[in-house]
């Protein structure tokens, strides 16, 4: 079957469509490629001082479910001093405002660990807390940075309140000065 002599200038109006179609596509490759982000700085040598970037630490209030209510952990600026970073804490539980407490909260955090958040690697800790009774309150966590050299990111924070286990999720951000 013979094509009829004028569909070839149909066939080029097509060909000339589908051209200007895959220019198109190329023009906008080539500005989301100019678009990206630029590369993040190189890291510093592992053996390079941590400054005070890593001298404070803000950890956004958190809030967990309970039985039949909720806990809400609130703690002001971490300090950080000799390895430990440590802060005041308060916790009201609803509706049972009779467990509400305040305390010390104290987390082992060495230059390793410190290292290992710069190089984008999730680091495991441990911790204490003690309320304004002096009870005794057990931390395990994980912080999980955002990227390399990002200065902040996700925390998961278990609090040992006797036999319960409360579980928090949050996230935090270095504040201290460069």
């Amino acid at each position: 079957m013979d094509c009829p002599a004028e569909s070839v200038p149909h066939s080029g109006r097509v060909l000339r469509r589908v051209l200007l179609a895959f220019s198109l596509v190329l023009t906008f490759a080539a500005g989301m490629a100019v678009a990206e982000d630029p590369p993040p700085a190189p890291l510093p040598p592992d053996d390079a001082p941590l400054g005070g970037r890593y001298a404070q630490v803000m950890v956004e209030p958190t809030k967990t479910s309970i039985y039949i209510g909720s806990v809400t952990l609130t703690m002001p600026p971490f300090a950080r001093q000799a390895g430990v970073y440590s802060t005041d804490y308060s916790a009201k539980v609803f509706p049972f405002f009779f467990y509400n407490e305040h305390g010390r909260l104290s987390i082992e955090f060495s230059d390793e660990n410190l290292r290992q958040l710069r190089r984008g690697e999730t680091v495991y800790f441990q911790g204490h807390a003690s309320n304004s009774a002096g009870a005794a309150r057990r931390i395990e966590g994980r912080a999980i940075p955002d990227g390399v050299n990002a200065g902040h990111g996700k925390i998961k924070v278990r609090v040992g309140v006797g036999r319960i286990e409360l579980i928090f999720n949050t996230v935090y951000r270095f504040s201290g000065a460069e």
